[in-house]
């Protein structure tokens, strides 16, 4: 492994420790660590994308955007036609200037990670849930400052890994961010404040939406063995996705668990196929039903569904003893009112640095 010795760069050290800018929208978690960037004898910072489809072509773009020594030099996609289009659409954008990967630095299969991790000082961990934990496990064994999309892993192990690996990579004072773009959303910030201030009282109850016709679904092609038609068809296998309320319901209840100051002590719940019942659904449900408690004896209901011609619904909506407050995310709007209905405050969206 190249050896690496500290920079005294200024604006490389605020880059790095003010690291929302790697992405307007990735969120600083108690996964977090304290940052410092240490590159030998150069201002540029290099970039490794690993997983080269749509969420990783996006955080390509926006950490190539969001300062001038960013630059992508390796790039890990299975799929050559995937890893084909989303260099064509990164070098088009920014050109060789700030998109130099060569063919030898263009890996095509799933262990190419280990030799792009080298080539960079900061990685995006940006494939399927499932391969996430190993993913970071090398990025800090080699001393990578880290960009992981949520969840970071679907699985109770591999969750227990990601935190044991967020404190060796403090040791080393690298940093990691977590793609729950919703606490970077100027909207969810200030409900946040104003609930934990008390602007409805005490909370007595919460209900969360994600409901959806649903997503994508890819096809078998037929050159493709098993593992590879289960990594391209991802969502829909568990040990690759986690499910709906780990893949993409998590944002919401991460949103709740952040009001609370606090994590649910008991759940119970109930969820189905209803439409997706054909192989290329593979394992997942199509809906859940799941209630929440909290130390406190408040109740958090979470709905989430994949079920095309019902009611689609993403909010979040809070009562309280002295008001009650309605989130959109989608849509970043907000309103608190109080228990007779008078409007405290009204958020009505905007460019509030929302990745929607």
């Amino acid at each position: 492994m190249k050896s690496h010795t500290r920079t005294s760069d200024p604006d490389r050290r605020k880059f790095i420790k003010n690291s929302s800018l790697i992405a307007g929208t990735i969120l600083t978690t108690p996964l977090s660590v304290s940052a410092s960037a240490y590159v030998a004898g150069s201002d540029v910072i290099k970039v490794a994308l690993i997983g080269c489809g749509g969420r990783g072509t996006g955080a390509a773009s926006q950490v190539l955007t969001s300062h001038p020594s960013t630059k992508l030099v390796a790039m890990v996609e299975p799929f050559e036609s995937r890893l084909e289009t989303s260099y064509k659409n990164l070098f088009e954008k920014f050109g060789k200037e700030k998109v130099d990967v060569p063919p030898d630095h263009q890996f095509k299969s799933l262990d190419g990670y280990k030799d792009a991790i080298q080539m960079a000082d900061l990685v995006l961990l940006c494939t399927p849930p499932g391969f996430r934990p190993a993913h970071m496990e090398e990025a800090v064994r080699q001393g990578k400052n880290i960009f992981i999309e949520k969840p970071v892993a679907t699985d109770v192990p591999g969750v227990k890994k990601v935190l044991a690996l967020a404190k060796e990579a403090e040791k080393k004072k690298l940093k990691i961010l977590v793609g729950h773009h919703l606490r970077y959303q100027k909207s969810i910030i200030e409900s946040v404040k104003r609930l934990q201030n008390g602007d409805i009282g005490d909370i007595i109850a919460m209900n969360c939406y994600f409901n959806s016709a649903g997503v994508w679904v890819r096809h078998r092609q037929p050159e493709m063995n098993e593992l590879q038609y289960q990594v391209w068809n991802w969502y829909y296998f568990n040990w690759l996705c986690g499910d709906h309320i780990v893949e993409q319901h998590v944002h919401d209840i991460d949103y709740m668990n952040w009001i609370k100051g606090s994590h649910p002590v008991k759940a119970q719940g109930m969820g189905g196929r209803e439409v997706r019942t054909g192989k290329e659904y593979g394992q997942i449900f199509d809906h859940h039903y799941v209630e929440y408690e909290y130390p406190d004896g408040s109740i958090f209901n979470s709905q989430c569904r994949h079920i095309p011609g019902c009611w689609a619904n993403w909010s979040d909506r809070i009562w309280g003893t002295q008001g009650y407050m309605e989130s959109i995310p989608g849509t970043q709007q907000l309103t608190v009112q109080d228990r007779k209905g008078n409007t405290l405050f009204r958020y009505d969206g905007g460019d509030d640095g929302s990745p929607h």
